[in-house]
Formats: C-alpha cells, sequence, structure tokens
C-alpha cells in the first residue's frame, strides 16, 4: 500500500503526509477533492484516468484508518451542541441578590466619592438599589415566585431543545465515520450531475468566465468539477457511485 501510495502521489506532486492533510480538510470541510497536487494538470490525458482511480481508491482506504476516525471524532466532538442547564430557584436567587449586592456596593462607592453638589442623586441611586437588594433577598418578591412556579416547564423547554440538537447533531455527525463520507460523496454525485463540459469561456481583463451566465452563478465546487474535466469527473462518478453502494 506504501509503495503504490508513493508511486501515483509522486506523479500528482505531493507527498503522503500532505495528501492525507489534503484528503481530511477535504472530505470534513464538505467536499471531495484534492488541491495543491502540482502536477496534476501536467499528466497527459491517457493517464489522468487512472490517476484519478488510484487516488479514489486510496481515498477510500484511508478514510478507514485510525488516523481519519481520529480527526472525524476530533470534528464530531467539536460541534457536539451543549446542554444548557436552567438555573434552579436557590440559584436564581442567590444570583439575583449577588448581582443587586454588587450594584449596591458600587452605588455605595459613588455616594462616599461624589461632590457635595451631586450626593443627594447619587444617594437616590443607592436607596433604590437598597430597596432591589431587600426585594431580591424576600422569598416572597412576585419575580421569584414567578421564577419557582415556571422552573418545571423551562426544564422541560431546556431539556426538549438539547434533544432536537442532539438528534441533528447525530444525523449530520454519524458515529460511523464512513456514514459521512458517503454523505460527502452523494454531495459529489449531485454536484456534478449536471456540469458542462463544452461550456464556452471568454475572457474579462484577466480572467477567464463563462460565456452563460447561469453557469457563472454556480458554486465552486461545479466550478472546480469544470475544470478537472469531463476525463476526470466521469469516471470518479462511476467510482463513487460503486463505492456509495459499499457502504451501509
Amino acid at each position: 500500500m506504501e509503495k503504490y501510495a508513493d508511486d501515483f502521489l509522486k506523479q500528482l506532486g505531493i507527498n503522503k503526509n500532505d495528501a492525507d492533510e489534503k484528503i481530511s480538510n477535504s472530505i470534513l470541510g464538505g467536499y471531495l477533492g484534492i488541491d495543491g497536487a502540482k502536477n496534476a494538470k501536467n499528466i497527459i490525458l491517457a493517464n489522468r484516468k487512472a490517476v484519478t482511480i488510484d487516488l479514489l481508491n486510496y481515498v477510500r482506504q484511508y478514510v478507514k484508518t485510525d488516523a481519519f476516525v481520529k480527526k472525524y471524532n476530533e470534528m464530531r466532538n467539536y460541534y457536539k451542541p451543549k446542554e444548557q442547564l436552567v438555573q434552579t430557584p436557590e440559584e436564581w436567587r442567590i444570583q439575583n441578590i449577588k448581582t443587586n449586592q454588587e450594584i449596591v456596593a458600587k452605588a455605595t462607592e459613588i455616594v462616599k466619592n461624589s461632590k457635595p453638589e451631586f450626593k443627594d442623586i447619587f444617594q437616590k441611586n443607592l436607596d433604590d438599589a437598597k430597596k432591589q437588594l431587600k426585594d431580591a433577598e424576600d422569598t416572597n418578591n412576585k419575580y421569584f415566585v414567578n421564577y419557582k412556579k415556571n422552573y418545571p416547564q423551562l426544564v422541560k423547554d431546556f431539556k426538549s431543545s438539547y434533544d432536537r440538537s442532539i438528534t441533528g447533531w447525530k444525523t449530520k455527525y454519524p458515529d460511523n465515520q464512513l456514514l459521512y463520507v458517503k454523505m460527502r460523496l452523494e454531495q459529489f454525485l449531485d454536484v456534478t450531475k449536471d456540469v458542462d463540459f463544452s461550456a464556452e469561456l471568454i475572457e474579462k481583463g484577466n480572467k477567464k468566465l463563462f460565456a452563460n451566465p447561469e453557469y457563472e452563478r454556480k458554486d465552486s465546487r461545479w466550478k472546480m468539477a469544470f475544470r478537472a474535466g469531463k476525463e476526470v469527473v466521469e469516471p470518479s462518478r462511476e467510482f463513487v457511485q460503486k463505492w456509495i453502494e459499499e457502504i451501509q
């Protein structure tokens, strides 16, 4: 496997470590392809299909390795939703008291350092802050009573929201890394299903643009497939379709 990989990767002008990194980045990043293979454009047309199939076989083997699984799981765990816990009524009350204590402390300091002509204004603010602190300490104040009343429903709502997030996460990032790869392969087939390899290009300034404005609005993956050419994309699609059937 190592010698086989070295041979065709050498043709592409890329070493194994860089190839593995680019394969991981492309698949985990949401597309299938290797940018940066400096010799890719210089491979004669007759050999492109063979090199493409060699590369896809290499990718198929690489995504089964421990190295790829490790990178996939790191990404999967990074995007795992974090569960937000609701404060208990007592936690909410203590936090509210602490916040108001800090407000009172700041207001007291302002009164202490204020100029005589402003002292009455700042004293009024301090008196209001002390009143709010007293209310916060009262277990019968309406805000605490309402929070305590609504707490069970809040817990249910937060749990339901978290469960929905986890379900979506598991769908997008399944346990089996091959199922994630399968989704990427299906996206490749979808993007490349209608590439017009005979599309006309026109020069505009120092750029080449599609004569058809609709093609110019296509996304970067469609344009990447166009640049790769029919002799690369068609055998890739055939290979990918068979590969998808193997993934359970």
